[in-house]
């Protein structure tokens, strides 16, 4: 599928849940979030009959997200079944790892290709502080578990905070020096609950370059991704580096979203959001509506203007 500025449109993030087994403070508020009733979300077979839409149009990889996407029932099912689509070549997931041990062999005998894992601190204190009690030693178990099932590359992905984890960079990065994974730092994106920690707490991640300069840059990446990669002399992995605040990446955007609630949104940083459940459910053919969508996806995001969405990364789909 092509926009009206020719972008190939061939990534669709799907989120299945908006709910989540930790609290971390940049995305939820300490209070918790407004659980929706069951008929509010789609059902798992809903995802699958719309993904079955999305990858006939021309969509080849499809990323399951939450809230935390394993603590949905049928998940494995429901990956089992959208691997199996024809034109499909690539389905991975977003999670923050804590029931990953449990899942990985399973996720991976059900079509799961790679998983990216949320994780913004290597201390178990600090961890248990920004996410409001989780428990670092069952990530670290979940990524181990990864490797050893074959789901990779994994990618970790950390969300540069200053005052809280800027002090952990070279940690980070030197973890690509023997493991085959990819570290990427995210810059502080003002969404929803991260809103009011984004101007006191935002550096650049262009930060990791001054912290490391021993860093080269990888000749050829692909240009749809977020991230300009990097390697350690000698490293097995690679430093990603995602700059949407200080240098965004409109341009070469390929990427769609589908809430949990059913609702289509042509670019993260923006509050507009098409209908699908409702077509759905009303027994209505959403091929006319994607296609029509995206014709009408915006050029580029607006957030050096102060223009900030106000749902939480929990309900859009990380």
């Amino acid at each position: 599928m092509k926009d009206s500025f020719g972008r190939n449109i061939n990534y669709l993030r799907i989120s299945i849940t908006d709910r989540c087994n930790l609290r971390c403070k940049y995305c939820m508020p300490s209070h918790g979030i407004y659980k929706c009733n069951h008929n509010d979300l789609l059902s798992l077979e809903e995802i699958q009959l719309i993904a079955k839409e999305f990858v006939e149009l021309g969509i080849e990889k499809i990323r399951i997200t939450g809230g935390e996407p394993l603590i949905r029932k049928g998940i494995t099912k429901l990956i089992s079944n959208i691997s199996k689509l024809d034109g499909l070549r690539d389905i991975s997931m977003t999670t923050n790892g804590l029931l990953l041990e449990r899942y990985a062999e399973d996720l991976k005998n059900s079509g799961l290709n790679r998983v990216n894992i949320s994780l913004d601190t290597l201390n178990k204190e600090k961890y248990q502080m920004i996410t409001r009690g989780g428990d670092l030693e069952k990530v670290f178990k979940g990524i181990k578990k990864a490797k050893e099932v074959g789901l990779s590359p994994i990618k970790i992905n950390t969300v540069l905070i200053g005052g809280f984890n800027d002090d952990e960079i070279e940690n980070f990065v030197y973890l690509t020096s023997k493991e085959n994974i990819d570290v990427r730092f995210i810059e502080l994106m003002p969404i929803g609950e991260a809103s009011n920690w984004a101007n006191e707490n935002f550096i650049s991640s262009d930060e990791v370059l001054n912290r490391v300069k021993i860093l080269e840059k990888v000749k050829e990446y692909d240009l749809s991704s977020p991230a300009v990669y990097y390697k350690l002399p000698g490293g097995k992995g690679r430093v990603g580096i995602i700059n949407p605040i200080s240098c965004k990446f409109c341009e070469y955007c390929n990427r769609i979203r589908l809430t949990s609630q059913g609702k289509l949104k042509l670019c993260l940083h923006s509050n507009r959001e098409i209908d699908l459940k409702h077509a759905i459910r009303n027994g209505e053919s959403i091929n006319n509506i994607i296609l029509n969508s995206i014709s009408e996806k915006p050029e580029s995001h607006h957030l050096e203007d102060g223009k900030y969405i106000l749902k939480n990364m929990n309900q859009i789909g990380g």
